[in-house]
């Protein structure tokens, strides 16, 4: 039986996401406390694979899990979705709007229903928790404040009410997620395809960023995202997660990655794998695989009969 970690605990939007996957049926979905340790089950073998939220549409990456797929031991992702987010407001039986002066959940949550609490419950102060759902369950056990901001689910699980729902500032918010697995060899190129390399910089200099993506450029391949992290290590000193349409067996991205090897002081490769919006890159002319395949084999006939005609 296949194994899922995912950040836990029960009823969290990531268990609804990889509910929604389908190679959920049959497996086995384990909660843990957070990102890190969901993935550090997945790299100690303890699991097959981890689902970690990865990128808002409103609040942007999830740090926690893009440092940990940068930094930590290396690992692969093989597939992602997108869940559209909806929160609710959850409280203990009997009680009222009026009652609420502590409110706790996670920090994405909070900032997506920011409007809401100020129209709603303007005096109330708010606890971080490491998931929505851990806020939820800490209400259960009494912790001491009088609501949480959870997907509503999570009250069937924690024996709660949901005093209003669909609080959330924007009715189009989404969260993307990761599928995790150890380093394994990507899958078929599927025709709409994102791959997911992190690019670090071999010296901070004038124009070092545009090295990097003038990799990307003179061969037509998009990025969807690109994001600047510190590496720890320095101050000012960062690395970048970029998005890439297309597959690591693509002659045009496998070219741009050869460049980035060259002008990077490192390259990692973090997986290819389809889109959830299973779209197509669109290519202007000369840089589609079959121009980059008909220009390798123009090279070598120069190499072997040295005749350039086409």
């Amino acid at each position: 039986m296949t194994t899922i970690a995912f950040l836990g605990p029960r009823g969290t939007f990531t268990e609804a996401a990889a509910r929604s996957m389908p190679i959920s049926a049959g497996a086995e979905l384990i909660p843990h406390r957070s990102v890190t340790a969901a993935l550090s089950a997945v790299r100690s073998g303890e699991v097959d694979l981890a689902l970690v939220p990865i990128e808002n549409s409103l609040e942007g990456n999830v740090t926690a899990s893009l440092d940990e797929l940068a930094l930590g031991e290396p690992l692969c992702i093989v597939d992602e979705c997108t869940l559209p987010v909806t929160f609710a407001l959850l409280v203990r039986h009997g009680v009222k709007l009026s009652d609420i002066t502590t409110v706790s959940t996670h920090p994405a949550a909070e900032a997506q229903t920011r409007g809401w609490l100020s129209a709603n419950v303007p005096h109330a102060s708010v606890v971080s928790a490491v998931s929505t759902a851990a806020a939820a369950a800490a209400l259960a056990e009494g912790a001491d404040f009088d609501a949480a901001i959870a997907p509503a689910i999570a009250a069937e699980f924690y024996d709660l009410e949901v005093l209003a729902n669909d609080i959330g500032d924007v009715d189009t918010a989404a969260t993307r997620f990761a599928l995790v697995s150890r380093q394994v060899p990507p899958p078929s190129p599927t025709g709409a395809d994102k791959t997911t390399l992190v690019l670090y910089m071999r010296a901070d200099h004038s124009g070092a960023l545009h090295e990097i993506l003038n990799e990307f450029t003179v061969r037509g391949v998009n990025l969807t995202r690109i994001e600047s992290r510190p590496t720890k290590q320095a101050l000012g000193d960062y690395f970048f997660v970029v998005d890439a349409e297309g597959h690591v067996a693509d002659p045009r991205l496998g070219e741009a990655m050869m460049g980035l090897h060259r002008v990077c002081a490192s390259v990692r490769y973090l997986g290819s794998y389809p889109r959830h919006d299973g779209q197509a890159p669109q290519m202007r002319r000369g840089t589609a695989d079959a121009d980059f395949r008909a220009a390798g084999e123009w090279l070598e006939r120069v190499r072997t009969t040295g005749r350039s005609d086409s």
